[in-house]
């Protein structure tokens, strides 16, 4: 039998886990009410929580962004384009740059938030308000914690503040904290200035009384609020459609905000286009206010001329020479024109000042590879001051427009040094071709030659401001037909998207942290107890059998056998005697010894009671009392420790039979330890002992020895030698874990055969496994003895 438990033994060692998770769910299921009351906690802490929370919900629109698209995108070097992925991401940052955001703010009111007491929060309200407050925000205002107002008529109300702090802020954007503001009273519709505040209160409502609770908010506030709170995304996987969307508590608010800012930008887009117009129309404007002024000069002179020579009509010769003149001084007149276009252009570039250039085909110089060039140049200055507004110069996308600018400047000035030498050469032609023509012109009469002189300038004049004053009209015509290219797809609309707080969430979160808190407090509770707390722990780690089971004794009497016969632990200690006859043969004298790790383990209320089953068999039983350090059994049987072992082993006494003392019981001796000698240790390991424990095997059928602690005292182990065998003792809740190892390592270590185990003061009603095995073999709430009752639940 002992090699076949060996063998099984070996087996669990090896395959024995550190924890066991299935001894684990019985106690998990034994804690059910904490669950239930942890689960109520939890749901009840989400319930306020979720009712406390200030409802946020998702407000969102669709806006489009046209791809951008260049003509003259072949004569770009590839370092030039953009691909779509960051024109969407270029307005995706200007989107939520400050500047949008601040002049969308400048379109609305939302520096004043009203506010209306619910049951756990206050709710925005917005539009119908019924109070209307106005700011004087060249005073100190204070912001960021709400302003009471109450009133009890349509004359008065009464203004507090019960925030613990405020927020001063100062018209130059400075800013402190301040508290303990005093409570005042103030008619509806005067301005109210106080060192803290200029504001006047109106009562839009038109009731008696009310209440009403205000919260300021600066200018720099809100910009960065709604620019760092919108989020822009693809609406779709390769698309150029934008989805705008805001969390906010006020639907109607942000709907109105995203509205008002998918129209500010659109309006900043055609503002853009218009400002290449707007150049172009104050550049001809410059340029006419002076011929403007000839015209007229001109135009009075020749009516003055015709008028005192009475000369109205030219000669056909003479008109040939004005014809022919008046052709080359208007090429001359626009090819000067393009000089001076291009001598600016070129100071404009040397200064970097793109915003004042104008585009050549608004002057009818119809160079396609030039208005290219330049129109790439413009876009190019109008994405940088979009992307300064949310960027700074060192930022990637900065950099690489700048690249971009510095590389198109130098394109367009080497293209313009070209350009001015065939303009001269186109001007020297002319002017040479003028001359020849002029030299006929003095062989006419000389009133005709005054004439055409005249008439030659004013109508190169009037042809002159007729080409700008065209100009102009298709510049204010393609002003006016200017439309933005990106438009809004869809509208703001808030929907019912709550997306917090969610309270399907919240609940399901709460139950899981309901239920699983208590599992989790069994779960550490178990995982960093060090105390033996279950049979099956002790039988796995054990590498040598558990006889039986011992539960626990409530009661005050030690001698459980002799005083409840009848009880579960009676059972337990004739359920192990019944399991030691398998030890031994049958019939054979029995001489083993029972001891433990500790003191307090329960081995000498086990040797006691055990040679107490034994003696109601009618076998002769003597129980030796070894521990004389800390002697105990002589109180239980109320003798007197007066002689005993010591005496015997001490050579007191020569005759082992004056140190047996009968007890009341029948078949049932005691050798008691004795008075307390002052060295115990010498005294076991002497022949006398040897001696005693023979003349008891002869006399006596069954010989028990309660020996002291093996974890206090070295001598019991050289004890084990004289015995059949030997019972270890462990009790619930009180013996460490790590006892078993060091009782594994009597077996492994040191070779001692025929040790067993005994687990003493078993609660079945703390067993992982519900105790049912344990209790109902030996009788636990069976016999009428066992009036203990059992816990419902606890930890």
């Amino acid at each position: 039998m002992k090699n076949d438990y060996e063998e099984v033994d070996h087996f669990q060692e090896e395959v024995e886990s550190g924890f066991d998770f299935k001894a684990l769910l019985p106690k998990i299921l034994r804690v059910w009410p904490w669950i239930l009351l942890s689960l109520a906690t939890c749901l009840g802490v989400a319930y306020y929580m979720t009712q406390k929370a200030t409802p946020i919900y998702r407000i969102s629109s669709k806006f489009f962004i046209k791809d951008a698209d260049n003509s003259f995108s072949f004569l770009e070097t590839p370092g030039f384009n953009q691909d779509q992925g960051i024109g969407l991401t270029n307005e995706t940052i200007i989107l939520r740059s400050r500047p949008i955001a601040e002049a969308t703010l400048d379109k609305l009111n939302f520096q004043v938030e009203y506010y209306e007491e619910g049951t756990f929060i206050l709710k925005e309200l917005y539009r119908n308000t019924p109070i209307v407050v106005e700011v004087d925000w060249q005073f100190p205002q204070l912001l960021n914690a709400p302003i009471k107002v109450d009133w009890v008529s349509q004359t008065d109300y009464t203004i507090s503040f019960d925030s613990p702090g405020y927020t001063q802020y100062f018209p130059d954007g400075s800013s402190e904290g301040i508290s303990d503001l005093p409570t005042a009273t103030y008619k509806f519709g005067e301005w109210v200035e106080t060192p803290q505040y200029k504001l006047r209160i109106s009562n839009t409502s038109g009731t008696s009384e009310g209440s009403c609770q205000v919260i300021l908010r600066n200018k720099e506030y809100l910009v960065n609020n709604y620019s760092l709170g919108l989020i822009v995304s693809l609406s779709e996987k390769n698309s150029s459609i934008l989805d705008l969307a805001l969390l906010r508590a006020n639907r109607a608010k942000a709907e109105d905000y995203l509205n008002t800012l998918m129209e500010t930008y659109l309006q900043l887009e055609l503002e853009e286009k218009n400002e290449m117009a707007n150049r172009t129309i104050n550049f001809i404007d410059s340029q006419v206010a002076g011929v403007a002024d000839s015209l007229q000069v001109f135009e009075n002179e020749l009516r003055n001329f015709r008028s005192s020579n009475k000369t109205f009509n030219l000669s056909n010769e003479s008109s040939t020479v004005f014809n022919q003149l008046t052709d080359i001084e208007n090429n001359l007149a626009q090819e000067r024109l393009k000089t001076r276009y291009y001598q600016s252009l070129k100071e404009y570039l040397v200064r970097e000042d793109y915003n004042q250039i104008v585009v050549p085909s608004g002057l009818g110089i119809d160079d396609p590879y030039l208005n290219g060039l330049i129109e790439n140049l413009l876009s190019k200055q109008v994405e940088r001051s979009r992307l300064m507004s949310s960027q700074t110069e060192s930022s990637p996308l900065v950099r690489e427009v700048n690249k971009n600018l510095d590389d198109l400047n130098s394109q367009i000035s080497e293209i313009l040094d070209r350009v001015e030498i065939n303009n001269q050469m186109v001007i020297n032609d002319l002017e040479n071709r003028k001359a020849q023509i002029e030299s006929s012109f003095r062989d006419l009469p000389a009133a005709e030659q005054n004439l055409i002189r005249i008439q030659r300038q004013q109508t190169l004049t009037e042809n002159i401001y007729n080409f700008l004053s065209e100009k102009r009209a298709e510049s204010a015509i393609s002003k006016a037909s200017n439309t933005p290219s990106n438009k809004i797809i869809e509208y703001a609309k808030g929907g019912s998207l709550q997306v917090s707080p969610n309270p399907t969430r919240n609940y399901s979160a709460a139950a899981f942290a309901g239920i699983l808190i208590p599992i989790l407090f069994v779960f550490i509770r178990e995982f960093i107890k060090t105390k033996i707390d279950e049979p099956k722990f002790l039988e796995r780690r054990l590498k040598f059998p558990v006889l039986s089971n011992i539960l626990y004794n409530d009661s005050k009497e030690n001698l459980v056998v002799f005083n409840s016969g009848k009880s579960g632990i009676s059972e337990g200690f004739r359920s192990l005697r019944s399991n030691i006859r398998f030890l031994v043969p049958k019939d054979k004298q029995l001489t083993f010894m029972i001891t433990s790790t500790i003191s307090g383990e329960g081995k000498t209320f086990c040797a006691m009671n055990l040679a107490s089953v034994y003696s109601l068999t009618g076998k002769k039983t003597v129980l030796i009392g070894c521990d004389m350090r800390k002697p105990k059994i002589f109180d239980d049987f109320k003798l007197k420790n007066d002689v005993g072992l010591s005496s015997y082993l001490s050579g007191q006494e020569d005759d082992w039979r004056k140190i047996v003392k009968h007890s009341e019981y029948e078949n049932l001796d005691l050798v008691l330890s004795g008075p307390i000698p002052p060295n115990p240790s010498e005294l076991l390991f002497s022949v006398d002992f040897e001696k005693l424990i023979k003349e008891l095997r002869s006399a006596y059928d069954v010989v028990i020895l309660d020996t002291p602690p093996v974890g206090l005292v070295s001598e019991t182990l050289d004890l084990i030698a004289q015995v059949d065998f030997t019972l270890f003792v462990f009790r619930q809740g009180y013996s460490d874990k790590a006892f078993i190892d060091a009782v594994n390592g009597l077996k492994d270590q040191k070779g001692i055969k025929n040790i067993y185990g005994i687990f003493n003061g078993l609660d079945a009603s703390k067993l992982a496994y519900g105790g049912y095995g344990y209790s109902y073999g030996y009788g636990y709430g069976y016999y009428e003895e066992d009036k203990k009752k059992r816990k419902r639940f606890s930890f």
